[in-house]
């Protein structure tokens, strides 16, 4: 039996488990509650975020057999393992980076028209939307007017900017925010103790760092790390794989600027470029210490 890289095999199953976006899932548990779904939401945020994984979670709860589309999904109904395991044929997912053309677009404003082989709604997850052409956009706002009643539309972008305001006003709109450490920590821990990893909390934080507010960023590192140094992992490990150096001399470099030392800031930079560091890397760090001396001061 194959594995599963941990981005899908931790992927969230309920809006409750999606990490870090609280606003956007307790809007639409409520929404589910009341019975007051939209024919068409926009979900836009930085990479890795939980957009595609929300948008499959309200795709089940939609078409959910045993709470009837009014709350959480089951994710033991026929439906919802259907839809979990990619083969419902009423869960479509579109990637408009390679559809982009106005044909992709007529063909399925074609197929929309068809009622639902199993579900209660037809779902259509079109990724990177942003990327459509100009006609290709104009052809999807003629069947965001006017959807059929068993159509649900829902549009993931990086980039709310390139979308057409007509699309934008005919959408509700979700902002999915980068995750704050606290999040990522607490998400990687949990996986960490469930795969019976030995990690350290500041190793931990390193990575939710370098990830950058992304998870699904954070949970690849997570497993190249295990991948190459097995279930016990140090913060030097860590390092190394995220090529951190850790290097004092950063705080050196910036001593020798303040104080206006070329030739002493000169050879710092010779030694640690003869050290085989990564001189960009190292220069990143010099930043972050800067940030922080700032953050400190301000």
């Amino acid at each position: 039996m194959s594995s599963q890289v941990f981005y899908r095999k931790w992927r969230p199953q309920t809006l409750s488990e999606v990490v870090g976006q609280e606003p956007t899932t307790r809007t639409l548990i409520n929404a589910l509650h009341r019975e007051r779904i939209s024919h068409a939401y926009l979900f836009c945020g930085p990479r890795g975020t939980g957009k595609t994984s929300t948008a499959r979670i309200l795709a089940k709860a939609v078409n959910c057999l045993t709470s009837a589309g009014k709350d959480e999904p089951c994710n033991t109904c026929a439906v919802c393992q259907a839809i979990t395991e990619a083969r419902s044929l009423d869960v479509i997912e579109i990637d408009a980076a390679s559809n982009t053309g106005v044909d992709d677009i007529r063909d399925l404003r074609e197929k929309v028209n068809y009622a639902p082989n199993q579900a209660r709604y037809k779902v259509y997850i079109i990724d990177e939307v942003h990327m459509l052409s100009n006609s290709a956009s104009n052809a999807l706002l003629k069947t965001l007017e006017e959807p059929p009643p068993h159509v649900i539309f829902i549009l993931a972008t990086t980039e709310t900017h390139k979308i057409l305001p007509t699309i934008l006003s005919r959408c509700q709109h979700f902002d999915f925010r980068r995750l704050s450490m606290t999040d990522m920590v607490g998400r990687l821990t949990h996986i960490c103790r469930t795969e019976g990893v030995e990690i350290k909390p500041e190793a931990l934080r390193l990575i939710a760092k370098n990830a950058t507010g992304s998870l699904r960023d954070a949970e690849n590192t997570l497993e190249q790390l295990t991948t190459y140094y097995g279930t016990d992992v140090s913060l030097q490990q860590v390092q190394a794989i995220l090529g951190v150096t850790g290097d004092q001399r950063a705080r050196e470099l910036v001593k020798h600027i303040v104080d206006k030392d070329i030739s002493k800031g000169i050879a710092t930079i010779s030694s640690v470029n003869s050290d085989g560091l990564d001189l960009r890397q190292f220069n990143r760090e010099m930043v972050e210490y800067l940030r922080s001396l700032l953050l400190l001061k301000t």
